[in-house]
C-alpha cells in the first residue's frame, strides 16, 4: 500500500466512530468540524490532481530539486487553506463524504496509472509554502497532507470530547 492509501485509511479509521452530530460539531466558530476537514482534504485532491493534468497538457518543461514537503505534518505552522479548498458550512454525512473522498482517489489513481514518472518530474507548480514542486512531488504531498489534518481531527475530536 502506498503512503497516500496508508493516510487516507488512517484519516478514516479515525472518524469511523463518531456520530453524525459529532463530525459535523465544530469545536469554536473559527476551527472546522470534522466534515469540514474531510471536505477540504477532497477539495485539495481534486484541486491537486486538476492541476497535475493541466499541467501534464499545457505545462513547459520545468524540473526543480526535492521539496521536504514530507514537513507538511508539522502543525505548529499555519496554513491558511485557499479559497477554492475551504470547505462549505453545509452538514455532511459520512457515507456521503466517504464516496466524494472515494471518486477523488479514483481521479488520483487513474492520473499515476496514466502519467510516466519521468513526465511527472519535468513539469511544476508552485506551493505556497515548499516552492515549486514537480508533479510526481505533489502526488506524493497529497498524502502527507491528510497526515497533518488526521493530527487536526485528533485535536478537533479531544476538543468536542469525542
Amino acid at each position: 500500500m502506498n503512503k497516500n492509501e496508508q493516510f487516507r485509511n488512517d484519516v478514516l479509521n479515525s472518524v469511523e466512530s463518531l456520530t453524525y452530530e459529532q463530525l459535523n460539531q465544530q469545536p469554536a466558530s473559527n476551527t472546522w468540524s470534522v466534515m469540514q476537514v474531510l471536505e477540504h482534504l477532497c477539495l485539495m485532491e481534486r484541486m491537486i490532481v486538476s492541476r497535475v493534468k493541466d499541467q501534464l497538457e499545457n505545462g513547459v518543461d520545468q524540473p526543480t530539486e526535492d521539496k521536504p514537503f514530507h514537513l507538511a505534518v508539522d502543525r505548529s505552522r499555519k496554513v491558511d487553506a485557499p479559497a477554492q479548498v475551504t470547505p462549505s458550512n453545509e452538514k455532511q454525512t459520512l457515507e456521503g463524504m466517504k464516496s466524494k473522498l472515494a471518486e477523488s482517489r479514483e481521479a488520483l489513481a487513474e492520473l499515476e496509472e496514466t502519467a510516466s514518472e519521468d513526465k511527472l518530474k519535468q513539469k511544476s507548480f508552485p506551493h505556497p509554502v515548499f516552492g515549486l514542486m514537480d508533479l510526481k512531488q505533489w502526488i506524493d504531498f497529497i498524502g502527507y497532507h491528510e497526515k497533518r489534518h488526521q493530527e487536526q481531527i485528533e485535536e478537533i475530536k479531544a476538543a468536542i470530547g469525542a
